[in-house]
């Protein structure tokens, strides 16, 4: 089975998952986020003086291997359009994604709350990066 990769189409859609995040847990929902950690404002602080480079760049580093491996799935998977790309990501999500983050509730004692705010998050991103490989090929 040949799978052709637009390598552009991948850098963009790692991308994407940064933008996303940072609008997710920035101005749309970061208040809610930031309450539903527990973060003090002194933690907030020290979070900034800290810098995030290093952060942002592993969290693009891994929306890469993220994206490479979704080009696969389109590819095999035939993806067409816009409804094919949501029925993937919806899939992936339930199946990997859903279901391995449970246990940040389970075992690591975070609220549900906090958990339904990050799985969304996680489907927003794996929504726009299908989008953006299906379309883009």
């Amino acid at each position: 089975m040949f799978i052709s990769i637009n390598y552009l189409a991948v850098c963009a859609a790692a991308l994407s998952t940064i933008i996303v995040g940072a609008l997710w847990y920035g101005p749309l929902f970061g208040k809610i986020w930031i309450s539903l950690m527990g973060f003090t404002p002194k933690h907030m602080e020290e979070l900034k003086k800290r810098g995030a480079g290093k952060s942002y760049a592993l969290a693009f580093i891994g929306s890469l291997v993220m994206a490479y491996v979704l080009a696969h799935f389109t590819s095999i998977w035939e993806t067409i359009g816009i409804g094919d790309a949501f029925q993937l990501a919806f899939w992936i999500w339930l199946g990997f994604i859903a279901t391995t983050t449970l246990g940040s509730v389970l075992w690591e004692g975070k609220s549900w709350k906090l958990y339904l705010l990050n799985i969304a998050h996680q489907f927003l991103s794996l929504f726009v990066m299908t989008s953006i490989l299906t379309l883009w090929r």
